[in-house]
Formats: C-alpha cells, structure tokens, sequence
C-alpha cells in the first residue's frame, strides 16, 4: 500500500485491504456490521470490543447496539476520514470478532451498511450555512475536500450536510436531496431496485462517483460511493 511514498493511504487502497476483513469504504468511514442473536449479545460484544481492541487517542469509533446486530463505524478523528491506523483498527476488530465465532459483514446481516447526507443548492452558502449549523446543533465537517462546505453531526447521529453551489435559481427541481452512500459493491443493485419502482436515472456522467435518480415526481437522490473520488482529492 502507499505507492506514492506520501504516507497517505487512497480510497482504493483502503477499499482493497478493509473488504477483505468485512468493512467498506463509505465517504471517509469504514463501516461494518456483526450478525448477533439479540439485543444483549449486541451490547455484550460492544463491551468486549472496547476493552479488547485498543482504540487509539484520535481514532473515532463508534458502535450502533441493535437487537441482533452490531454496527461499527470507524474513522481519523482528526482528519474525517480512515488513514493507515484506521485500516490497522478493523483487521485487529475483524481479528478478534472471528475469535468469538462471529465475523464483521458490512453486506450481511440484512440491509448493507450506508451512509446518508443531505445536499441543499445555495446561491448563497455563506448567507445560509449558519443557519444550518445553529438550527441542529451542527459543527464544521472537518473534511475539506468531500464534500465541500459541509456541517457534521458532533455525536455522528445525524446526517451529514453539503451545500452545492448553485449560479441561479432552479425553481423546476428541488433544491434538498439525499446521497445515500452504499458500499461499492452494492451501488448497481440499489440503482437497479430504484428504477424498478418506478424511478428514473437522471445523470450518471460522473459515475462511480454518484449517480443521479428521481421519483415520479422529480424529486432527486443520489447513490454515491468512494470511487472515483481520488483523483479529485489529490
């Protein structure tokens, strides 16, 4: 891994080593999931994992106690997104998860792990991002570079938002969508289901970044992954 001698890890390669351990790469986040038998044995195996796994001073990770699963999301507190301690973290979680006869499936346990944000076009970002991180109690998304001019959740319970830059007013289209972000492996299925139930594909030019789709009405989402996201970033 790290080809370029930067020390920092690419999206692909994290995506490379991290699927084979059960997690993927969603936005900066590196998700999993564990199949358990009920609610207990979620909160048991939470306790186990922080006790067992040692977790380090900037590394963010947080656990979603479900009656018969346990969700694990794991990034660089620092830097909003998984770097080499990070991909280091999983395999020791997948590691000592398998020692329990259970394994980290980020496409198991029924729905596949993902992410949501909430994009809003502004003509005016400044004038109304404020507003945005005052109403929800938002702070700045330490990311810079994906997505631009976003707010984050401090606690990470709720969704993520960007603002996109708009040069005039579209009052033909919505001006609030969702990106759903799916593992990479799961985006054509999801986009697949969506049309089958009556959705159409807006735009996919920039593809396998995110694809564009709308409701019978017009009202868009996005199903976004970490490819082709690389290039843009460097």
């Amino acid at each position: 891994m790290d080809e370029s001698g930067t020390g920092k890890l690419t999206r692909q390669e994290i995506s490379d080593v991290a699927t084979g351990w059960g997690w993927r790469l969603l936005r900066g986040a590196l998700v999993t999931q564990v199949a358990v038998e009920s609610l207990a044995d979620a909160a048991d195996l939470a306790a186990r994992l922080t006790s067992g796994v040692g977790c380090g001073r900037d590394q963010e990770l947080r656990l979603d106690v479900r009656d018969g699963r346990l969700i694990l999301t794991l990034q660089s507190a620092v830097a909003s997104m998984a770097t080499r301690q990070e991909v280091e973290l999983a395999h020791r979680i997948s590691a000592f998860v398998s020692t329990l006869g259970l394994s980290a499936d980020a496409a198991g346990a029924g729905r596949p792990a993902q992410l949501l944000e909430i994009g809003i076009d502004a003509l005016d970002m400044a004038a109304i991002r404020p507003f945005w991180k005052a109403i929800l109690g938002y702070v700045e998304e330490p990311e810079p570079d994906d997505p631009p001019n976003g707010i984050a959740d401090p606690d990470g319970q709720g969704p993520s938002i960007w603002f996109q830059q708009m040069d005039a007013p579209r009052p033909q289209r919505n001006r609030i969508h969702l990106d759903i972000t799916v593992p990479h492996d799961e985006a054509q299925r999801r986009i697949e289901a969506a049309i089958a139930a009556g959705g159409t594909l807006r735009y996919d030019a920039e593809a396998p970044a995110f694809w564009v789709l709308a409701d019978a009405e017009g009202n868009e989402a996005c199903i976004t992954t970490w490819q082709g996201r690389d290039q843009a970033a460097a």
